[in-house]
């Protein structure tokens, strides 16, 4: 298979996602995968126009940009390699899919970062009075993903009943060079669709954004952006924050003020952190956090619950008699105690 009819076909293949059956997020993430891995694929392989593609040109295309991405996007680039030429071999454009012949890069090992009680405090102090307070609040509080946070809506607020539901997700993707902003109905996954406790500081906060909402639909008149009408994180004009200006825009704000290096995403692992000092069981960390699996809590918060491994040591001692440590001297310390004797006397 030559390389322009496998540049063709992947493209074919990323066009096809627009009329993707499966879920919204699954088709997002196609989507958006696609087309980064389009323009990567297309500019990177063109030097193999007069060559036939073989796994070498595969893994070589793998190695140079480990030495400029990270190895997850390397593996997005290799997830829709892998499947273009899988759709090639089913519809007998190729007779084989090379790309089965390719390692898979692994995944760097996940550090999340996470701030203590004064870092904490810190951010709340530098951040007050600016557009990135009241997200990096609901962030911290609440361990809202971005997308979740974007995409609150006041519906989804019930001041009465003191109850904030996580239902709704905004995704920025990029189709034919425009950034477009999708609205999703529904969370991540079902058990991302949660209800927390509105509490009071909370409650306050967001009154006095939908008060400062409608002062400014009064003064803007016809200037105001109806188009996100009913949706909480609006500017003045009523332009909705977008998901990328919070990846963007908070990093270097920290960075500005002197803070150790963070995502916004890493206010979400903050919030376990300072949930698991206070004592509170994985499980309902995976319930406040809308985690579909409770090993995804485990696996990345486990290692802070220190203080359980404690109080289970604690209640091995109390639980079982053990032996003094005798046994485990060297075998000529009995001579040397028999000699220091000796020189006693």
């Amino acid at each position: 298979m030559r390389i322009p009819d496998f540049l063709l076909r992947l493209a074919e293949f990323i066009t096809a996602q627009k009329s993707w059956q499966g879920t919204a997020t699954d088709l997002l993430t196609e989507m958006k995968e696609s087309e980064i891995t389009s323009n990567v694929v297309t500019k990177l392989l063109a030097r193999f126009s007069a060559e036939v593609l073989v796994p070498r040109h595969i893994q070589q295309f793998y190695t140079e940009k480990l030495k400029t991405v990270k190895p997850n996007s390397v593996i997005h680039y290799h997830a829709v390699i892998h499947q273009a030429l899988k759709y090639a071999l089913k519809t007998d454009l190729v007779s084989q899919n090379v790309a089965v012949k390719v390692d898979r890069p692994k995944k760097n090992d996940f550090q999340p970062v996470f701030l203590d009680v004064a870092e904490r405090q810190h951010l709340f102090e530098v951040i007050k009075c600016t557009k990135l307070e009241l997200p990096v609040l609901v962030a911290a509080f609440y361990g809202l993903r971005r997308g979740e946070v974007c995409g609150l809506k006041w519906d989804a607020i019930d001041f009465e009943r003191g109850t904030l539901t996580v239902k709704r997700t905004v995704t920025s993707i990029q189709l034919d060079g425009k950034t477009q902003m999708i609205e999703q109905e529904s969370a991540k996954t079902k058990s991302s669709m949660r209800t927390l406790p509105l509490v009071s500081s909370f409650k306050e906060y967001f009154q006095k954004v939908k008060e400062a909402q409608a002062l400014n639909k009064k003064v803007c008149g016809n200037c105001y952006n109806y188009e996100y009408d009913g949706f909480v994180f609006v500017d003045e004009m009523g332009d909705l924050l977008k998901p990328d200006c919070l990846t963007t825009q908070f990093p270097a704000f920290i960075q500005r003020h002197g803070m150790k290096k963070m995502r916004f995403h890493d206010l979400r692992h903050s919030c376990a952190s300072l949930l698991l000092a206070n004592g509170v069981h994985l499980k309902q960390i995976q319930d406040w956090l809308g985690h579909s699996d409770f090993s995804t809590t485990a696996n990345i918060y486990a290692h802070l619950d220190y203080s359980s491994k404690i109080s289970s040591a604690q209640a091995m001692v109390g639980g079982m008699f053990l032996p003094d440590a005798k046994g485990f001297q060297s075998k000529w310390s009995e001579i040397e105690e028999s000699d220091d004797e000796a020189v006693a006397r």
